[in-house]
């Protein structure tokens, strides 16, 4: 019951002592690097962009390394979730990632970013971002809880993308026998 002697002139509104995070003249949402840049499904024809790409970013021809990969992609059972990203109809990106249920014993769903490539002529132009960001959300509407990757220990351009984004090492020692 309302207190008729009560204006309510001196009460608090009901969320005082909490701060406004908003901005003063509207929008209250960030942009996103995915929301100016193309991303899709990466499919078979995608080949000749990639492989271009990763020509620039690796001074090597591995045609039949990503020939197979999308082969991979096309046709096998796993979940694939491979994207492009596209500014004016030219390939100028790709993460390609794969949804493991386990490993060594253990049920899980995570997926591993196997490569990304971003064409240097359009570096630090939020591409990376705007793939890894539409992978996760990708990742996240198939409940997988996390992602991973391998690294160069001497990639120190890439380890600190993947730092900025939230990614640290694993809880894991990776061995390996020369034989």
């Amino acid at each position: 019951m309302v207190n008729p002697t009560d204006s309510g002139v001196n009460r608090q509104p009901m969320d005082a002592g909490i701060p406004d995070y908003s901005e003063r003249h509207g929008g209250d949402f960030e942009h996103l690097p995915r929301d100016s840049i193309r991303i899709r499904s990466m499919q078979q024809d995608d080949l000749d962009g990639v492989v271009r790409i990763d020509g620039k970013l690796t001074g090597h021809a591995r045609r039949d390394y990503f020939t197979a990969k999308l082969q991979e992609m096309m046709s096998e059972t796993g979940v694939r979730v491979s994207l492009i990203a596209e500014i004016d109809s030219l390939t100028v990106g790709f993460i390609m990632a794969r949804i493991d249920f386990g490993e060594f014993g253990h049920a899980e769903a995570a997926a591993v970013i196997d490569t990304i490539g971003v064409n240097p002529d359009y570096g630090h132009g939020g591409i990376a971002s705007a793939l890894l960001s539409q992978l996760l959300i990708n990742l996240e509407a198939l409940h997988v809880e996390r992602v991973g990757t391998r690294v160069g220990w001497n990639n120190l351009e890439l380890l600190g993308f993947l730092s900025a984004k939230g990614f640290a090492p694993a809880q894991q020692l990776s061995l390996v026998k020369v034989i």
